[in-house]
């Protein structure tokens, strides 16, 4: 029992490292978004000749800057798809965690009854708590990176017909990721 304990230890160790690894993650994809939203409402004003002033006599002055905008723009894009490729991984990683954990417990040279699974000494969580905290840890960040990639999708069509209000929403979701504070995650499982 003891081992399978020490295991599990080594498993929410590694899951830990995933959580912390996705905060700067979702740091990266906020300040990208943020990028891309200042260029997307530039947009509308880069088509009103009328704030170019002095400049507007400049020959292809307006196509120009809108053609850099739409390459950065597209630059930031590509960036925000390779980091949500990182958060997927991050979620099959989490994914992997989960189905080893359940693997051990079924496959191991040792069967647990439900008693044992169960079983608490002192604080420390059950077997079958920890089994079910990989499992929520999971889902949760599933849900999350699917919320994410559907925000950045929606992103592109956004681009063709900006909306302030809009693009603050978008941004609203991909920053209010449900939060688990350290304390309330750490436990002695960690330590």
């Amino acid at each position: 029992m003891e081992a399978t304990v020490k295991k599990y230890q080594q498993k929410f160790k590694k899951v830990k490292d995933d959580m912390d690894r996705w905060d700067d993650l979702q740091a990266r994809l906020i300040s990208q978004f943020r990028n891309a939203s200042s260029i997307i409402g530039r947009l509308q004003l880069l088509e009103d000749p009328k704030n170019y002033g002095s400049l507007k006599n400049m020959d292809n002055v307006k196509d120009s800057i809108f053609r850099k905008q739409m390459e950065s723009l597209q630059t930031i894009m590509l960036s925000m798809n390779k980091t949500l490729e990182e958060l997927n991984a991050i979620v099959s990683s989490l994914a992997k965690t989960f189905r080893d954990a359940k693997q051990q417990l079924k496959g191991g040279s040792i069967q647990f009854s439900m008693k044992q699974l169960n079983h608490r000494i002192g604080i420390k969580p059950s077997i079958a708590d920890c089994l079910e905290g990989l499992r929520l840890l999971h889902e949760m960040y599933q849900s999350e990176y699917l919320l994410k990639s559907s925000v950045i999708s929606a992103l592109g069509s956004l681009a063709l017909k900006p909306s302030v209000s809009d693009l603050h929403a978008f941004e609203q979701l991909l920053v209010d990721q449900p939060n688990i504070p350290k304390e309330e995650g750490k436990n002695e499982v960690f330590e």
